[in-house]
């Protein structure tokens, strides 16, 4: 048999030092997936509502907007922290990143999207 010990046998690991910022990403992620929502909610509630007597009531805005806009808030910060994170060297470099692009995917969200409207009676040319 072989006499060599276990510190001889294992595998040489990198020992790295405890994350201090392991929660942030989960927590920018619930602020995305809350912030979101709430940038989208003005705009789609004329969909909702549906505005005079109901006439412009579009309730696919619930059921396939709203998941989408939940799932893109939390799902956007996290991808730009892993990437920058992977780029970039600086651990404090990720979350000022990851926020960054939240906070233009947010923008970006009001300025872009826009429930659909349809057109009812006395809304055109005469």
């Amino acid at each position: 048999m072989d006499d060599r010990t276990a510190e001889q046998t294992e595998w040489p690991t990198a020992r790295r030092a405890p994350k201090r910022n392991d929660g942030a990403g989960c927590l920018l992620a619930g602020l995305g997936a809350v912030a979101a929502p709430l940038a989208w909610a003005p705009r789609a509630a004329i969909s909702v509502g549906g505005g005079f007597e109901g006439q412009a009531r579009d309730l696919s805005v619930l059921f396939v907007d709203l998941p989408l806009v939940v799932l893109g808030g939390a799902l956007v910060p996290l991808l730009a922290w892993a990437l920058a994170g992977r780029w970039v060297r600086r651990p404090w470099a990720a979350p000022l990143v990851a926020l960054a692009v939240l906070a233009l995917a947010v923008w970006g969200l009001t300025e872009w999207w826009t429930p659909r409207h349809q057109q009812g009676a006395g809304h055109g040319p005469i």
